[in-house]
C-alpha cells in the first residue's frame, strides 16, 4: 500500500480508502466486516463512512453503515488506532434527492445539528471520536450532484461558515474529532472556509471529498489548485463512476444485484453522452491489456491532486481487484490516450 498526508494534518492515509455506503443495504453485516478485514491486511487504514448511509438513504436504514462499523470495533478494539475514522454529517435537503428524514427537511449546520449529529454517529461507531467529521454538502444551494452550473439560487437562509467551523471547533476540544473536511464542496466554498479558519482561528480544512473520475474531472478546473496551494487533500468518490468505469453495464448490462440494477437513484453515469464516453475509455483498457477497473483507479491513483482513492466493493472479487490497483502504473502512451478522449468530450457526467 502507499500512503499520502491527509492535507496538512500529518496523518498518513492509504492511497486506497474503503467506501462504506452499500453496508446496510447490499452488504450484510458480515460482509461488511470481512471488507474491513480485509482490507486492513492489505493496508488500508481509512475507512469512510456517513450517517446517512447506507444509499440509496431511507428511513429504515439510516445508520446502519456506521452500526457495523462500530460492532466491528467493539469486537476488535485494539484496532481503532489502525484506521483513519471518517464519517459525514448530512446537510439540509436543498435538492430532491437529499434525504428529509435525518433531522428534518431543515437541517442545516448549526450547533444544535452537528452535535446532535455527532453524538449519534460515535454511539453508532461504538468509539469516543472520529477522525475526520466532514460536512456531507453544503448549506447553501450548488453545483453538485450532477447539476453543470451555477444555479442562481437565493437561499433563503444558511448557516454562516465561521459559524459552523465555530460548533466544529469545539468539537475539537472535547476530542470527538480530531480533523475537519468538506463534501461536495466549490472553489468559493473552500475559500470561504480558509477565510473564516484564519481570521477566527478556527479549525482549517484537510480535506474535501468530491467526486472525480475518467467521466468527471471536473475536480481540476478549480479545486485542484486549492490542493496544491492551500494544503488540503482530496477524498476522491465514485472513481468508477457508480461502477460504469467497471465495464460491467456495457451493452445495455444490468447484472443481478448491481446498484444500477437495483436502484433507479443513479442516473449521473447514464446519459448518453457519458455512457458513450464510458466505452470508450473501456475499449482502450481492453486494448492495452488491462481491466476498465485497472484503467480507471489506476488513473485517479496518479493524480497530484489524490489523497486517497475511496472505492466501494460488493463483493469480495470486486474489492480485491480494486486494492490491487494501487499496484498498477499507466504508461505515458496509456496517458496520452486518456487525455485525447477527454479533449474529444470532456466531463460528460458532472
Amino acid at each position: 500500500m502507499k500512503y499520502r498526508k491527509l492535507g496538512d494534518s500529518g496523518v498518513d492515509v492509504s492511497l486506497i480508502g474503503l467506501g462504506t455506503m452499500t453496508w446496510g443495504e447490499q452488504n450484510t453485516e458480515s460482509e461488511a466486516h470481512e471488507q474491513i478485514d480485509y482490507a486492513l491486511a492489505q493496508g488500508v487504514n481509512l475507512i469512510d463512512a456517513a450517517e446517512m448511509y447506507p444509499v440509496p438513504p431511507r428511513p429504515e436504514t439510516q445508520g446502519r453503515t456506521e452500526e457495523y462499523i462500530g460492532t466491528w470495533l467493539a469486537k476488535n478494539a485494539g484496532k481503532r488506532g489502525d484506521i483513519v475514522l471518517a464519517t459525514k454529517i448530512a446537510g439540509p435537503a436543498r435538492q430532491p434527492h437529499n434525504p428529509r428524514h435525518i433531522r428534518g427537511a431543515g437541517n442545516q449546520f448549526d450547533r444544535k445539528n452537528i452535535n446532535e449529529a455527532i453524538d449519534s454517529s460515535l454511539e453508532r461507531l461504538q468509539t469516543d471520536y472520529v477522525d475526520l467529521y466532514q460536512l456531507h454538502w453544503p448549506d447553501r444551494s450548488t453545483m453538485t450532484f450532477g447539476r453543470s452550473a451555477y444555479p442562481y439560487i437565493d437561499d433563503e437562509y444558511t448557516v454562516p461558515i465561521e459559524e459552523t467551523l465555530a460548533a466544529l471547533g469545539d468539537l475539537v476540544k472535547a476530542g470527538k474529532i480530531r480533523y475537519v473536511g468538506v463534501s461536495n464542496e466549490t472553489p468559493w466554498g473552500v475559500s470561504q472556509f480558509l477565510r473564516a479558519a484564519e481570521k477566527a482561528g478556527l479549525p482549517r480544512i484537510v480535506s474535501i471529498q468530491n467526486p472525480y473520475s475518467l467521466v468527471n474531472r471536473t475536480y481540476e478546473l478549480g479545486l485542484s489548485e486549492f490542493t496544491h496551494k492551500e494544503g488540503i487533500g482530496l477524498l476522491a468518490y465514485s472513481p468508477l463512476a457508480f461502477g460504469w468505469l467497471s465495464g460491467k453495464y456495457e451493452g445495455g448490462a444490468r447484472p443481478a444485484g448491481a446498484r444500477i440494477t437495483l436502484f433507479e437513484r443513479f442516473q449521473r453515469y447514464s446519459k448518453p453522452q457519458a455512457v458513450a464516453a464510458t466505452s470508450s475509455y473501456v475499449e482502450l483498457a481492453k486494448r492495452h491489456g488491462l481491466s476498465p477497473t485497472q484503467l480507471a483507479l489506476a488513473f485517479v491513483n496518479t493524480r497530484p491532486f489524490t489523497t486517497s482513492t475511496l472505492i466501494g466493493a460488493t463483493s469480495m472479487a470486486q474489492l480485491k481487484e480494486n486494492i490491487a490497483s494501487v499496484d498498477i502504473e499507466l504508461s505515458d502512451e496509456i496517458l496520452a490516450e486518456i487525455e485525447a478522449l477527454h479533449e474529444r468530450q470532456p466531463n460528460p457526467a458532472p
